[in-house]
């Protein structure tokens, strides 16, 4: 199927683009990336009157890390394959690696966006969790000029967010971590480049005396939007971590969740999954935070929960971890 008939506009700036936007009272759509957009175009899921293409908006392809600030800004056309070979991003902020390395496959890595694909807000999306989970905010140009919108008022429901139409997202502001944080990522999927049956990502801080300072967990495709453990959160800080701790936190996590079955899992394979999952993710960031970003690798079978599978079986070598049945 071609897509309904739209027109194109390709901008220089994002003033431009929202000029454009505005001009098409909400009606109009902006192309970065278009891996998820161009699909929904042709198969008639939305039929926008126009196309705002920001592509060669000055400024927007830029990662940059503001002078005396913990944070670094994305631009809204900078490829997942940009933010995965950026080597200073990689050193101060892994798990954005971790979890765009997860994100379709390579040739999607090489057109889409972390930008778009939080705008999206597909809700079984890596970015938008990572964005969640850290804390983050998304930049966007209005007719007042530039605001933020933190990440936990941006993601209102399945495919929806709280950036007005007429406005442009410009840029993510993602968190640096602080010393003695270690964090991870890792998804279960039926296939390779598939979206995540479920994903889960944790942030862990340790204070002096090898206690839990903050500890932070996220999971995408168990709900509507990313869904933070905020209750288990709570309950993790001041812990000094012993055997069983994240498993624990794990199941007292998932058990909190309210997925929903389909064609691809049920809730209870959700459920399950999840809790295995944030054990994992949970223990890796946490050794991460003790001995440094490069233990605890998240990729092995079972790499947090000590070798056991929920089913015992199907633990596929790789990120994505298992499909247990």
């Amino acid at each position: 199927m071609k897509s309904a008939a739209f027109a194109y506009h390709r901008v220089r700036s994002a003033e431009e683009a929202r000029d454009c936007l505005a001009r098409y009272g909400g009606e109009a759509k902006v192309l970065a990336g278009g891996q998820s957009l161009v699909p929904m175009l042709h198969m008639r899921l939305v039929r926008p009157a126009a196309l705002v293409d920001i592509n060669r908006a000055e400024g927007l392809d830029r990662v940059e890390f503001p002078p005396e600030e913990d944070v670094v800004v994305i631009g809204a056309a900078v490829r997942h394959a940009d933010v995965l070979r950026h080597a200073a991003l990689g050193r101060r902020l892994p798990i954005l690696r971790e979890a765009l390395a997860l994100v379709g496959h390579p040739a999607i890595r090489n057109r889409g966006t972390p930008v778009g694909s939080v705008c999206h807000a597909d809700p079984a999306a890596e970015m938008p969790a990572v964005l969640a989970l850290l804390g983050g905010e998304v930049e966007a140009l209005g007719a007042e000029g530039r605001y933020r919108i933190p990440a936990d008022a941006f993601f209102l429901t399945y495919f929806t967010t709280a950036l007005p139409p007429e406005d442009v997202a410009v840029a993510v502001r993602l968190p640096l971590p602080s010393p003695h944080t270690g964090q991870a990522f890792a998804e279960v999927a039926r296939r390779e480049g598939d979206f995540a049956l479920v994903g889960a990502g944790a942030s862990v801080r340790l204070d002096e005396d090898g206690r839990v300072a903050e500890a932070r967990l996220v999971f995408c495709g168990v709900g509507d939007t990313p869904v933070r453990a905020y209750e288990v959160e709570a309950e993790l800080a001041g812990v000094r971590p012993s055997a069983g701790t994240w498993e624990e936190a794990g199941a007292a996590a998932a058990d909190r969740l309210q997925p929903e079955g389909d064609v691809h899992a049920s809730a209870a394979y959700r459920r399950e999954v999840a809790a295995r999952l944030a054990a994992r993710v949970l223990a890796a960031a946490f050794r991460r935070a003790r001995e440094g970003p490069d233990a605890a690798e998240v990729a092995g079978p079972n790499a947090a929960d000590g070798g056991a599978s929920p089913a015992g079986r199907n633990d596929a070598p790789d990120h994505r971890g298992g499909l247990p049945e």
